[in-house]
């Protein structure tokens, strides 16, 4: 199959969007160090560095173990992408959206850092292993295994599902982001670096205006001790370099403990721990007895199942969950129970 890189969507589209000049990285520095500053140039999440790096790192490996040794990335070129792209598909049986990422990571590179953008990528074997249905728990389920979390981490993930939010969405949520009287939360430079707006669930509005009030003692007693502020996107930290200790900035849910800022490299408050949030749900569901895999993105997928059953429109569903294409929230249609449609298993009678 031959592939125009121009009409993958990507991190390139995204950077015309935002209307960003040329920025050319210190070629002086590692290929590592070129990436990130490119990166961050952008205003791209550290999530999105440690992703793009590691398949960068994963195609010069590739190509090292069929050489026998290491060539430069600019040794590397259309014929040597394509076929790393077509080894995930036919050997490492990677999903079609993992093979895209992996095009786009070195699209990125080829574009953005070596500027020496790619042209056609011929021959490229595409993956056609089709996504899989998510997991969903029943509201019985959800109460049970939200019921079961250890305390700390109970409210973070009750409005993860309350409000249909990814993992760090609900983690890098800042005071100034959830207005409890008007029940809303903005989700700010979400996927895809959109705005969007969810509810606050009427259950939580008690317990988030606890939280911030504890979040306001801590918030006092950091200012008191001198700590630096917390850390801000690129864009607001160049713009009001104060706004870090400032009150509407600090976290929904700060970390209890103190941590060095792997980019400022300063001792700071940082939010919650996401793989605590993770090794938290799981040993939930493991002490309700559920038999099912359940992670906290599992709430999200059953915040949209459970609107859909009770009645809500898609395309509202959609906007909640901040999806590009109805296609993709279309995926919860396939496993929400779908009562009153008049269709009985023949074991029923």
């Amino acid at each position: 199959m031959n592939l125009d890189y121009r009409g993958v969507p990507g991190l390139t589209t995204a950077m015309r969007r935002q209307g960003k000049e040329k920025f050319r990285p210190d070629k002086s520095k590692k290929l590592r160090e070129q990436v990130q500053e490119v990166l961050r140039y952008f205003h791209y999440a550290r999530r999105t560095e440690l992703t793009y790096w590691h398949w960068i790192e994963r195609f010069l490996r590739f190509h090292r173990e069929r050489a026998g040794q290491w060539r430069k990335p600019n040794e590397l070129r259309e014929a040597e992408v394509a076929a790393f792209l077509s080894h995930l598909a036919t050997e490492r049986g990677v999903a079609a959206a993992t093979q895209n990422q992996a095009l786009n990571a070195l699209v990125f590179l080829y574009a953005e850092v070596l500027d020496q953008p790619l042209g056609l990528l011929a021959g490229i074997e595409r993956s056609t292993r089709p996504a899989r249905l998510p997991v969903v728990l029943s509201q019985v389920e959800v109460r049970a295994v939200l019921g079961a979390v250890v305390e700390e981490y109970q409210l973070p993930l009750q409005l993860q599902y309350g409000a249909g939010l990814r993992l760090l969405e609900g983690l890098r949520l800042r005071v100034a982001d959830v207005d409890v009287e008007r029940r809303q939360v903005m989700v700010r430079n979400a996927k895809g670096f959109k705005d969007r707006v969810t509810m606050v669930p009427e259950a939580l509005r008690g317990a988030l205006r606890e939280q911030l009030a504890r979040n306001r003692k801590q918030w006092a007693a950091d200012r008191a001790a001198g700590l630096p502020g917390v850390s801000l996107p690129e864009a607001v930290e160049r713009k009001y370099p104060k706004a870090g200790v400032e009150w509407p900035w600090f976290w929904l849910f700060p970390a209890g403990k103190l941590s060095v800022d792997p980019v400022a490299r300063v001792r700071r408050r940082h939010h919650l721990v996401e793989d605590n949030l993770q090794r938290a749900i799981r040993a939930a569901a493991q002490r309700v007895g559920l038999n099912k895999r359940v992670t906290t993105h599992t709430l999200r997928h059953c915040f949209a199942t459970h609107l859909l059953e009770n009645g809500t429109d898609i395309r509202t569903v959609q906007e909640l969950l901040g999806h590009q294409s109805l296609t993709t929230t279309q995926i919860y249609t396939h496993v929400m129970q779908k009562p009153g449609i008049g269709v009985r298993s023949p074991l029923d009678g």
